[in-house]
């Protein structure tokens, strides 16, 4: 019997707690860690969690998932690259792109689910 293991939510988990990690060492203790800013490093953890879940989502066949978080990823890391407005624009639209269809898709997927379990 095969057993399935949720790890987007550990994935987010940790991605989330060391990014805010990071955060709160640039803010509390020194702003450079290695000599970047440790709140743009923060930010690229968030670039790795969204990579990270696109692949995992990528593994289990949910491809839909998989493109719409590597179009966060790719969104963010356009973003935090961008050297003009159109740039940081184009990342922006991306990033919220793949948000909003993330947003719906889990909404939806969750009713589904709630429905089957409700009628059995």
């Amino acid at each position: 019997m095969a057993e399935m293991v949720d790890v987007q939510q550990e994935t987010i988990g940790v991605g989330t707690v060391a990014a805010l990690v990071l955060y709160g060492y640039g803010t509390f203790v020194d702003e450079t860690l290695f000599g970047y800013e440790a709140t743009t490093l923060a930010m690229w953890v968030f670039v790795g969690t969204f990579a990270a879940v696109a692949v995992f989502h990528g593994a289990y066949g949910r491809r839909d998932f998989a493109a719409a978080h590597g179009t966060a990823a790719l969104g963010l890391g356009v973003f935090l690259l961008a050297s003009d407005g159109p740039q940081a624009l184009l990342g922006l639209l991306l990033l919220l792109g793949g948000g909003i269809y993330i947003a719906i898709t889990t909404i939806r997927v969750r009713r589904e689910l709630n429905e089957a379990a409700g009628s059995e």
